[in-house]
């Protein structure tokens, strides 16, 4: 028999080319369907259909692979389920930006065509991510595959909001949410990206209403003015002890707003008198709670100003601040204009500048969904086992 020389450099590609295949064609991942083997599964973290997978996904999905094939080998009946995820307003921004770069917007399309803009999206990084997880070997079964958009996973959750609905657990309210005015919608925290930023401290006159002179304020954001409500002072503050019930002159809206006194405000921070703006500034809307103050939105969801913002109405928020700075010069409300470098909120999905916003939302009432998982936790026969353990500790708290 002729002996067959092995090739001086090891050429994976070679030798990978094709195997993958040969397991998916032998169903080598699939689960055996025997009774008697005890089952062991692992969903696996549905990736983001936003993009290509990265190092991070590798690392993870290298993980998992190891411990189902290990479970294979002891003879357990293995499934590692495999799925994507449509990731929502984030896919959505990626199709837009990619619209952007060719000169049209979703609104010039009109909905069936962006919808459909998106799925052509979802379709190119759904094949990318199928030649990733082939490449690295994964032992998924893709004939159990699913996409979050799925018929039957998109009823489920309905499914499920209505029964939360009607149990009470689900409610809709006002509250102060994280927005973006380019993808016009709210954001999670961690969506968030804080970076240092050039700004300015403008200093501005609040008349008081009886005549008397002024109280000076202090805002970074003085196009949210028009939302005032109140200006506070901490309670302990000698030197405003004898303005709180007095009452202000609204510089450009000429409204009367009181002066309150708050332990939220920080004496030492500035003059320590704040504007008190319930809609636009999530401890502001707290402050506003406690004192049962009007709530006046001014601003758009796509950050232009509305008619509550008066003769800047229609403005984009950064324009009306630069007419509404130039006013109050005019007017001899504004006191100096100082110079500072702050932390200020960033779209992680359009890259625009976040803005604190009273919004209309959904929300879960937690509690009494954590009581009943705690207690779960807490009975013997359903307990989860945390891996490492003091997990369990973070889970109870």
């Amino acid at each position: 028999m002729k002996e067959q020389a092995l090739a001086p450099k090891y050429d994976h590609k070679a030798v990978e080319a094709g195997r993958y295949q040969e397991w998916l064609d032998e169903d080598v991942f699939k689960p055996s369907g025997d009774q008697k083997a005890k089952p062991y599964s692992i969903v696996i973290p549905p990736p983001n259909v936003t993009g290509k997978l990265h190092m991070g996904h590798a690392w993870d999905t290298t993980l998992q692979d190891i411990v189902i094939r290990e479970k294979r080998m002891q003879g357990f009946d293995t499934l590692w389920l495999p799925g994507m995820d449509h990731a929502g307003i984030a896919t959505q921004a990626k199709v837009e930006a990619k619209l952007r770069k060719e000169g049209i917007s979703r609104y010039d399309l009109g909905r069936d065509k962006f919808v459909q803009k998106v799925w052509e999206w979802k379709d190119e990084f759904a094949k990318t991510i199928h030649s990733q997880w082939a490449k690295m070997g994964l032992s998924l079964d893709y004939s159990r595959e699913r996409f979050t958009l799925d018929k039957g996973l998109n009823e489920a959750v309905r499914k499920v909001f209505v029964e939360l609905y009607k149990q009470g657990l689900i409610y809709r309210g006002e509250y102060i949410v994280n927005w973006d005015p380019q993808a016009r919608t709210a954001l999670s925290d961690i969506e968030v990206i804080h970076e240092d930023d050039k700004g300015a401290f403008y200093h501005v006159k609040y008349p008081f209403a009886d005549g008397s002179g002024y109280i000076e304020i202090a805002t970074t954001r003085p196009e949210t003015m028009m939302g005032d409500t109140a200006v506070a002072v901490h309670p302990g503050d000698k030197r405003y002890q004898d303005l709180v019930g007095k009452e202000l002159i609204l510089p450009l809206a000429n409204r009367r707003i009181p002066i309150i006194e708050d332990a939220y405000v920080d004496p030492a921070f500035g003059t320590g008198a704040v504007k008190i703006t319930p809609a636009h500034d999530p401890n502001d809307f707290q402050v506003g709670n406690r004192h049962d103050l009007k709530r006046i939105n001014t601003m758009n969801e796509d950050g232009t100003m509305n008619e509550n913002a008066g003769k800047y109405n229609g403005m984009d928020r950064f324009e009306a601040r630069k007419a509404m700075v130039a006013d109050l010069d005019k007017e001899g409300l504004l006191l100096k204009v100082e110079p500072i470098v702050h932390s200020v909120g960033h779209s992680e999905r359009t890259g625009v500048q976040v803005e604190a916003r009273l919004s209309t939302q959904w929300f879960v009432k937690m509690k009494p969904l954590a009581e009943a998982a705690i207690k779960a936790q807490q009975e013997a026969d359903k307990k989860v086992t945390f891996v490492p353990d003091r997990f369990e500790h973070t889970y109870l708290q």
